[in-house]
């Protein structure tokens, strides 16, 4: 067969089109939804944690991967049409933060061939988003910001060496925070406190069942609970009025002067561990192969403000004079 010159330069100029197309294609940086369920110092912490875990192993923002990212400003009932809009993006892979968005992405994400990886999930295998600590599900992984509870108590024991009656306000309706109560009961005998559970499931009802505690704790606790930790203000408040110090589990609320203390996971420190997972799935490794990251002693950390302490009625201890853990 022969071709005419004007037939090898379209030759020519076709396969250099198709080479075009495919180095293109190749460049096209990879997407990734993040679905968040409020703005919150702690969660976004762990978006910021993610995104900088996966730029250390290669995945570079705007030129590597490009991020979609949606909120439903903490109302569960708007989650799934935030999950559907990041699913029509058909990005590789979906960045669910919290239980409740995590859940439902999971439910709705099934068969689509996205992976998902969570973050802020206090305990993932109750929450049933894998099946043990040892391994992760179809298509989804992650990393848990569960924290030990029993350090938790041992901090609190400095802080307060009297206090015996252990407050827990906790949203019955979230995975999270019954986990984190379970835990806590567990925990409690070997520290020496009686643990004072109250249910909290509206933030209208905050003031009303902190009152309660009056009284009957000793010291609260307020778990990372999305119903508590976006309201913390106001339990603050109401603790205040009962007489009761906090130990809080953001140190956030601590640098504010909202709290007294705190004994907290760093959230950078738990989405970084997200991103490194999110890396090993983008690189080719199967979710179910990746065990859910869980915080080591090592990721806590204590946090006191002498101000806010004095302003609560709490003496700080000379025991922990040495500990470099004030805010002020």
């Amino acid at each position: 067969m022969i071709l005419s010159k004007s037939g090898w330069l379209s030759g020519i100029v076709l396969a250099g089109s198709l080479i075009a197309s495919v180095v293109a294609a190749a460049a096209d940086p990879i997407r990734i939804g993040i679905a968040n369920f409020g703005e919150h110092p702690q969660l976004n912490a762990s978006i910021a944690g993610f995104k900088k875990a996966l730029a250390e192993n290669g995945f570079v923002e705007g030129k590597d991967v490009v991020f979609t990212e949606s909120h439903t400003n903490f109302d569960a009932t708007l989650v799934p049409q935030m999950i559907e809009k990041l699913k029509a993006e058909k990005p590789k892979l979906i960045y669910t933060v919290t239980t409740p968005v995590s859940q439902i992405a999971k439910q709705q994400l099934a068969g689509s061939g996205i992976n998902i990886v969570f973050t802020a999930v206090t305990d993932p295998v109750a929450a049933k988003l894998v099946p043990s600590w040892e391994a992760g599900d179809t298509g989804i992984t992650g990393s848990s910001d569960l924290q030990d509870v029993a350090a938790v108590m041992e901090f609190t024991k400095k802080l307060l060496p009297e206090a015996k009656r252990f407050g827990v306000p906790y949203n019955p309706g979230e995975a999270n925070d019954v986990a984190v109560l379970e835990k806590i009961k567990e925990a409690a005998p070997k520290a020496g406190f009686e643990v004072v559970p109250v249910g909290v499931d509206n933030v209208n009802d905050i003031q009303q069942r902190i009152a309660s505690l009056k009284g009957k704790a000793d010291v609260i606790y307020t778990p990372a609970s999305n119903l508590l930790q976006p309201a913390i203000a106001a339990v603050s408040a109401a603790a205040r009025q009962a007489g009761i110090p906090i130990v809080n589990s953001d140190d956030g609320a601590v640098r504010k002067g909202v709290v007294p203390a705190s004994f907290a996971v760093n959230y950078e420190q738990v989405g970084m561990a997200a991103g490194k997972i999110a890396a090993e799935i983008l690189k080719g490794k199967d979710p179910k192969e990746i065990p859910p990251f869980r915080p080591a002693y090592s990721d806590h950390s204590p946090l006191i403000s002498k101000k806010v302490a004095g302003e609560f009625g709490i003496k700080i201890p000379a025991a922990l004079d040495g500990c470099k853990c004030f805010a002020d």
